[in-house]
């Protein structure tokens, strides 16, 4: 875990976090995630069309994967003294590898920027989420975090 004071955050550029411990994204967190979006493109739901799809089984959806970034958030990057912190968006996002379906996903990166906004920091996280035993990391963001006092 990397902790920083709310105060000291704009020191912080540079620093590497993680990598987090790993975290499964299951065939169940997919079929929920589904049906809450309505995103039932079958190469995420449907085995027999997954099987027959160049990955060659069910993938996880790259919004869901990015969406999974929390938990292994909270493991390796924490501000303490703020009052209260946001996701105000994202800079940038890339799905260079698919995720199978029972696939295990870590996150490591860094604080890339830290600058002053009225009443706080806005830290930008450079983030990658790497899949167990592949070449290539299913995400690359650009996370952009507010920190308020």
């Amino acid at each position: 875990m990397t902790a920083f004071t709310l105060e000291d955050l704009p020191d912080a550029v540079g620093r590497r976090l993680g990598p987090s411990s790993w975290h499964a994204i299951t065939q169940d967190d997919i079929d929920v995630y589904a049906d809450l979006t309505g995103d039932d493109n079958p190469i995420h739901v449907d085995a027999e069309a997954a099987a027959a799809s160049p990955y060659g089984g069910r993938i996880a959806h790259g919004m869901l994967t990015l969406s999974m970034v929390v938990r292994p958030l909270r493991e390796i990057y924490r501000v303490t003294g703020a009052g209260m912190g946001i996701v105000y968006g994202y800079n940038r996002i890339r799905f260079p590898q698919a995720v199978p379906a029972g696939a295990r996903i870590r996150v490591a990166g860094e604080v890339a920027d830290v600058t002053e906004v009225a009443g706080g920091y806005q830290a930008t996280l450079l983030l990658t989420f790497e899949v167990e035993g592949a070449t290539k990391p299913a995400v690359v963001a650009e996370l952009v975090l507010r920190h308020y006092r």
